[in-house]
């Protein structure tokens, strides 16, 4: 009985043993997890960073430029004289051969009228010349035919020839006179018709400069009367583009732009040409970009001034961060070193320029054959990188995970030091040789435009600028080598490295307290 007293107080001291050892335990792992989470705060606390986000990137160039008509014709006389009627007026709709004005077409009248009176004149002259070389005719006839009897001396013959040559002469002389009186009278007429003025295009009156009563004078130069725009659906603008952009600038891309006039609607036109006639004013050097634009609605005048924006790329739903990252170099290293911007080695391709292709393919809207055929292409590329990157885990401790001997094979690289830039040249030509090969049967399915567009992005993703990230992880930065693409001055594309969407890149260190 008393052995069994004994026993109990045992059990109770050997479980109060065992809480309190269990709470120890607790409480040292609650205070190991507060101080490492305050650790890693304290870390991430010390640096300012930005989300990598999804979204759309356009790279616009700003341009001001003057809205026309696409046609302006402009009317003038190509006669002298007083202004008898002028039947339009500012922005008045005409037709083709519509009259527009006229002038007093009575001198040219009285002109047509004395010229007809010479020609009649002519004529009669020319009957009588006529009438005088059949007498001629007859009368060298008669003589010939007697000298040759010798009836008559030699000397009376050639008179009357010299008096038929001369008859025939006249003839000719009075058929010249009727002609050129003839072209003078054509001539009067035609200035006649152009007292006459009337409108050579169907289109909208822009300007007019004269007034009924006025003279116009056309001696020296063809007066400007009106001037017409053929067509005020269809509109252009000239953009003055500086010289450092225009390179972007290409036939076909999209411009937006807005006029004073109406502050509250955007327009949007199109690229038509790309002028190479240069103009330099004030030491800048600016090219005319023609823009056509739409105006079916007659909303947009000639002559307003207009603000303009070329949209020479868009990206859509890429990777992006604030151009701050970007900016981002760190002085310090963890240890209180220096640290040196990136050198190490790092791998140009991947699966970023994977999805990078894969996204222009879509673009190229191929058939399903040519998508097996890029799909193929892809698979054999994601098997090399599979193979290479079991060989890193096989190859322990070496710094590329490709044995004693460098990187493995195959594997582009690129770094600091000596001949860094010939041999980023190297590896860049040698990758363009290995993705061609790659997808040369592809490439081979594609019609020349699309193989044109191909070989554009394969090109621009193999030389694209590439930059050092820095990313926060577990409170720690994390050297990353990025592809740059395209930037609207606030965020930057930004592909390959591994970045995923969220990931948090550094901008710059807090001040310590």
């Amino acid at each position: 009985m008393s052995q069994t007293r004994r026993s109990a107080p045992n059990s109770r001291k050997l479980a109060s043993r065992i809480a309190l050892a269990v709470g120890a335990l607790v409480l040292f792992a609650a205070g190991l997890w507060y101080w490492d989470n305050r650790e890693s705060k304290a870390a991430e606390g010390a640096y300012r960073t930005t989300p990598v986000e999804r979204g759309d990137i356009r790279v616009a160039i700003s341009a001001t430029g003057t809205l026309s008509a696409i046609s302006t014709v402009t009317v003038g006389s190509q006669i002298s004289g007083q202004v008898t009627d002028v039947l339009v007026d500012f922005n008045s709709q005409v037709k083709k051969g519509d009259v527009l004005a006229r002038i007093d077409p009575s001198t040219y009248e009285a002109q047509i009228e004395q010229g007809t009176a010479q020609i009649a004149s002519a004529s009669a002259s020319l009957a009588q010349a006529r009438a005088t070389l059949r007498n001629a005719e007859l009368d060298y006839q008669r003589k010939a035919d007697l000298g040759k009897q010798k009836l008559v001396a030699q000397s009376d013959v050639d008179l009357a020839r010299s008096a038929l040559d001369q008859a025939r002469a006249q003839v000719n002389s009075s058929q010249a006179q009727i002609r050129q009186q003839t072209a003078s009278t054509q001539t009067t007429r035609v200035n006649l018709q152009r007292t006459v003025i009337t409108s050579p295009v169907d289109g909208v009156v822009l300007t007019r400069t004269i007034e009924p009563g006025q003279t116009v004078a056309a001696n020296f130069s063809a007066p400007e009367l009106f001037t017409i725009a053929e067509d005020l659906s269809k509109m252009k603008i000239e953009l003055a583009v500086d010289e450092s952009d225009i390179g972007q600038v290409k036939v076909g891309q999209v411009v937006s732009f807005t006029a004073d006039a109406f502050a509250d609607r955007q327009f949007k036109g199109t690229v038509e040409q790309v002028r190479l006639a240069a103009t330099t004013t004030n030491n800048v050097v600016t090219y005319p970009v023609v823009v056509t634009v739409d105006n079916s609605d007659g909303t947009l005048l000639p002559g307003l001034t207009v603000n303009a924006e070329i949209e020479v790329s868009k990206r859509d739903k890429v990777l992006k961060i604030s151009n701050a990252a970007l900016r981002y170099k760190p002085a310090v290293s963890a240890t209180g070193a220096a640290q040196p911007p990136a050198q190490g080695p790092q791998r140009i391709g991947g699966s970023g320029i994977i999805d990078d292709l894969a996204r222009t393919v879509a673009e190229l809207k191929v058939d399903p054959q040519q998508q097996a055929a890029f799909d193929a292409a892809v698979a054999t590329v994601r098997e090399r990188q599979a193979a290479r990157q079991a060989q890193a885990a096989q190859g322990g401790n070496s710094m590329f995970g490709g044995g004693r001997g460098g990187p493995p094979q195959g594997m582009v690289v690129i770094g600091g030091g000596s001949g860094a830039g010939a041999m980023q040249a190297q590896m860049r030509q040698r990758m363009a040789e290995r993705f061609q090969q790659d997808f040369a049967a592809f490439r081979g399915s594609l019609d020349d435009a699309q193989k044109q567009r191909w070989d554009a992005a394969l090109g621009a993703l193999l030389n694209a600028k590439r930059a050092s990230l820095y990313r926060l992880v577990d409170g720690k930065p994390e050297t990353v080598m990025v592809r740059i693409g395209a930037s609207d001055g606030t965020a930057t594309e930004v592909s390959g490295g591994g970045l995923k969407e969220g990931d948090q890149i550094i901008t710059g260190e807090r001040a310590k307290e």
